[in-house]
């Protein structure tokens, strides 16, 4: 039976309605910026929720605080045309929106509202706004570092792809086709055989960062 209590469901709810969708939205600005119209024919190049989210994603979020959105159709050929990078940016794009909301949503717990919860413990609104910052710093730091592996359909696999020299490129290309099999193997199996991704490669820094933005 699905254990939720009520601050982590409306965490977990303005992570959809936010966090998937600037993530998506980031994407769709940053190719329509390098001349690819893809994401706006589409209908992608807005923040309206409804454009972006994934119903079994979003079912995912909420019940295991994890999931994903529909992710933004490029054209690779029109984005090159107009930079090598152009694809490498477009990808970036959504990591990056993820980390600028985990500073944003950072800031009041910097500037104040730790203190005060310190100061009033028993406060229902102090306590309930606190952990709702804490879950939306947490989870967008997720996604970040989560869509950063290397792995496709990750956002890392096309930045990964711009960025290594020619031997790196062509392991990728021999991975690319069966990236979103090795990810659930890894994610879902991994942990059966002791092979931990998200304790290896993801949880040490998304641990330091979480320490650095909410100041603990």
């Amino acid at each position: 039976m699905l254990d939720l209590d009520l601050t982590t469901l409306i965490s977990r709810l303005i992570v959809l309605a936010t966090a998937f969708s600037v993530h998506e939205f980031a994407h769709a600005w940053t190719a329509n910026y390098f001349g690819d119209d893809t994401p706006r024919l589409n209908g992608r190049l807005t923040l309206n929720p409804a454009a972006h989210l994934d119903p079994l994603g979003s079912l995912m979020l909420i019940v295991a605080g994890f999931g994903w959105a529909k992710p933004v159709q490029v054209n690779p050929y029109a984005l090159q045309r107009r930079s090598p990078a152009a694809l490498m940016w477009v990808a970036l794009a959504g990591p990056m929106s993820n980390l600028l909301m985990a500073i944003v949503a950072a800031l009041p717990l910097r500037l104040g509202l730790n203190a005060a919860y310190a100061v009033y413990p028993g406060n229902f609104a102090l306590a309930t706004l606190s952990e709702l910052l804490y879950d939306f710093v947490f989870i967008n730091l997720l996604l970040m570092l989560f869509n950063l592996l290397p792995i496709s359909p990750l956002d890392g696999d096309k930045i990964a792809d711009y960025l290594l020299p020619p031997a790196g490129k062509d392991i990728l290309a021999n991975m690319r086709p069966y990236g979103p099999m090795i990810l659930m193997l890894v994610i879902v199996g991994g942990p059966y055989i002791g092979i931990d991704l998200f304790q290896w490669i993801i949880f040490p820094p998304l641990r330091f960062l979480y320490r650095l933005l909410v100041g603990f």
